[in-house]
């Protein structure tokens, strides 16, 4: 809070406004927040609200119209779903499908793990696949050996396997993270003109999303085994005999109970709608259908889904995308970016790959110290006008930016998946760093080799 009063009371830099300077004061005063944390995140988004009211003058009226979009909708619907379909508890089944389908060699087992995980991430968000298969994890785990000292290495690659594998799953489709919704509605927002076709290029929907997103999660799924098993290196080649114990549980537990069969159903419906509909009604409105659906279905009850959802997660990523939209209005991203291209002409890194290797070094430092679709409503206007700036295209750095939101690989509470990971009890926090780094130049060589040879394409 000093530090807010200190920048209010400097005057505004160079061609920078009160207006812009207020919006980049509360922007600053919100990431301090948001890693030290002296108060509740939710608090954060309160402020937020208050302070575009009284700093910028903004009618209160307009200042709550701005907090709910379609973006927003769908981050609560989504949490709803997730809610409904962590209740169902299926995790044997599906560790025992995997290993069905994998195998007992141990490489393999988290290959599909990894896989799997990335697949269910990029339709209904990485810390709901966290939530569901850490059971699934658990379970092979302590089948292993219920001592922990002997499966310590192997627990650190399933697990990773599991967080790691969500996070470059997430960047696939539109429903895999919040920030990939927060982008597409900034490419609306800031790009798109009714009245001039051209335009029409920045409605990104869900399958123009995938084009763009699934091949880079897929290219990345065996490196990102082979990685963890070369940190780690587990002794343990082989499960074979968790597998022999799980497939009794399984055979114990009967067939499929006609509430998992409608389960299924229902979510496959809103994966289809998703894919279907999207462009037509929202992505939000999607959500919010099929968590009423499994309302109305009594699947879940609406105590469950109000004790299960995070609803200051709800507001603090409106309140975010709100403060996102007036540094376009009051042009503090501009500024910014301009600021930031002055900065990387000194440097003459100012187009191509070694420009968008600076934008993800620099969006991977910040979504490692804010949560993801926090630093991608902070960044996702800068770097939009920063593409204007050095005459590089909008779509290209916008998923540059959305996918390196998703780099949060470094610390355990770098994004949702790895603290629930790291709450078995089985990891260390040095374990983050040590595979981590690894991951960052992973998925950082594959953006950039896509933005190079392969979006292009897509354009």
């Amino acid at each position: 809070m000093l530090t807010g009063a200190g920048m209010l009371l400097l005057p505004p830099p160079g061609a920078l406004g009160f207006h812009g300077w207020a919006v980049l004061t509360m922007v600053v005063v919100a990431v301090i927040l948001f890693v030290t944390e002296p108060i509740p995140l939710p608090a954060v988004a309160l402020l937020i609200v208050a302070g575009q009211v009284i700093l910028l003058n903004l009618d209160s009226s307009a200042v709550a119209q701005s907090l709910m979009n379609d973006s927003v909708l769908f981050i609560m619907g989504s949490l709803m779903i997730a809610v409904a379909l962590v209740k169902q508890k299926l995790d044997k089944r599906i560790a025992f499908l995997i290993v069905r389908l994998t195998g007992t060699k141990t490489f393999n087992v988290c290959l599909g793990i990894s896989l799997l995980s990335g697949v269910l991430a990029s339709f209904i968000g990485e810390h709901t696949v966290a939530a569901m298969m850490l059971p699934v994890a658990l379970t092979l785990i302590r089948l292993t050996s219920d001592d922990p000292k002997q499966v310590r290495a192997l627990a650190a690659v399933i697990l990773f396997s599991i967080c790691y594998g969500a996070a470059i799953g997430s960047i696939a489709t539109p429903s895999g993270g919040a920030r990939n919704a927060i982008m597409i509605g900034y490419w609306k927002s800031f790009f798109y003109d009714p009245n001039n076709p051209e335009t029409a290029r920045y409605l990104i929907d869900y399958v123009k999303w995938m084009l763009y997103g699934y091949p880079l999660f897929l290219v990345q799924v065996p490196f990102v085994t082979l990685l963890l098993f070369m940190t780690f290196r587990p002794g343990q080649k082989h499960i074979t005999r968790a597998v022999a114990k799980l497939r009794n549980q399984v055979e114990e537990e009967g067939p499929l109970r006609p509430s998992d069969y409608l389960t299924i159903a229902i979510f496959a419906a809103i994966l289809l709608a998703w894919i279907l509909a999207s462009d037509k009604i929202g992505l939000g409105t999607v959500a919010l259908l099929g968590a009423a659906a499994f309302l109305v279905a009594g699947l879940v009850r609406w105590e469950e889904i109000s004790s299960g959802v995070n609803w200051g997660v709800v507001l603090l990523y409106a309140a975010m995308i709100s403060l996102g939209v007036q540094m376009v209005e009051t042009g503090a991203a501009l500024w910014v970016a301009r600021t930031f291209l002055g900065m990387l002409t000194s440097l003459d890194v100012n187009h191509g790959a070694s420009l968008y290797a600076v934008l993800i070094a620099l969006t991977t430092l910040v979504t490692n110290t804010m949560s993801t679709a926090a630093a991608i409503a902070v960044l996702g206007p800068i770097m939009l006008k920063l593409a204007g700036v050095v005459n590089e295209s909008p779509l290209i750095i916008g998923f540059l930016t959305a996918l390196a939101s998703s780099f949060a690989y470094l610390t355990v509470v770098s994004a949702p998946a790895c603290t629930i990971v790291y709450g078995s009890g089985y990891l260390r926090t040095t374990d983050f760093l040590a595979a981590g780094w690894k991951m960052v130049v992973l998925s950082s060589l594959v953006c950039i080799g896509a933005a190079v040879f392969y979006w292009p394409l897509l354009q």
